[in-house]
């Protein structure tokens, strides 16, 4: 069991990971190591996400999902394999946490009668500032 929040869960055996090799620093190492992960998780086919969570983790997947709705991860910023292993991980669980939030309803407002002519009577006065301070004083004074 992988937890992402206090309510939600994702079995071990709903991911696979491979290990592919990763460019970057590392000499002549990096090409005889496959240390990057590639995280590979079924959003579709998923019976520990619940609907509204599967929508919205489909939209914030955005490139990182394929056409059969596969969540692909690949992670090779750390040099060993089990650090890239769960930092896929740590990003998976928390892509899923951002789609398990759901987002308040808002509703739009208006502002008050009141509200708009306190505003305009503020432009006018300010307005009216501005235009006492540019006047010029005229030549005869």
């Amino acid at each position: 069991m992988i937890p992402v929040t206090d309510r939600l869960a994702i079995e071990d055996d709903e991911i696979s990971i491979s290990f592919i090799r990763a460019g970057g620093p590392g000499g002549q190492n990096v090409n005889k190591v496959s240390s990057a992960a590639q995280l590979r998780f079924d959003v579709r086919n998923s019976p520990s996400l619940p609907e509204r969570v599967r929508e919205r983790l489909e939209r914030i997947a955005g490139t990182k999902l394929t056409k059969d709705g596969i969540i692909v991860i690949t992670a090779n910023r750390f040099r060993t394999q089990e650090a890239n292993r769960r930092d896929a991980i740590d990003r998976l669980v928390e892509m899923i946490a951002a789609a398990a939030h759901q987002p308040k309803f808002r509703v739009p407002t208006k502002p008050s009668r009141a509200a708009k002519k306190k505003r305009v009577e503020e432009k006018v006065k300010r307005g009216s500032v501005k235009k006492l301070r540019s006047r010029r004083p005229s030549s005869e004074d």
